[in-house]
């Protein structure tokens, strides 16, 4: 009996697949995190490897759950609802971008204080100074 049981999982097949499609979406989040985040570009580049090919392996996890009557997707957004957020996003990107572009244009007019600044203007102080000993 104790062999029949341990034979048995707790978990259903459904309930398992539930629980891998879960941590599928959580690794492909972590994975955008990470390679957002990364300032080598090889490390940068290895992440979105990484997130592609789990989320390639999770939308074929979740059409395999789907066809097996698992997996029950919401119900259709309205296309009404669909282009109102998709215009809102739009021009959310768009004041993004904006904002991005002035703020750098501002920044290459500007003059940045640099150490070679800090030298060249030392020199000039001594050079208008007389030399004592």
């Amino acid at each position: 009996m104790y062999q029949q049981q341990q034979k048995q999982s707790i978990l259903t097949e459904e309930d398992l697949a539930g629980a891998i499609l879960s941590d599928l979406k959580r690794v492909v989040r972590e994975y955008a995190t990470a390679a957002t985040e990364s300032t080598c570009p090889d490390i940068r580049q290895l992440f979105t490897k990484l997130m592609n090919s789990t989320l390639t392996l999770q939308g074929q996890l979740f059409q395999a759950m789907q066809q097996a009557n698992m997996y029950n997707a919401a119900s259709p957004a309205l296309r009404q609802e669909l282009d109102k957020q998709m215009k809102q996003y739009q021009q959310t990107k768009q004041k993004t971008t904006q904002f991005v572009q002035q703020n750098l244009g501002q920044q290459q007019n500007q003059t940045f204080y640099t150490p070679a600044m800090q030298q060249q203007t030392n020199q000039q102080q001594q050079g208008n100074q007389p030399y004592y000993m």
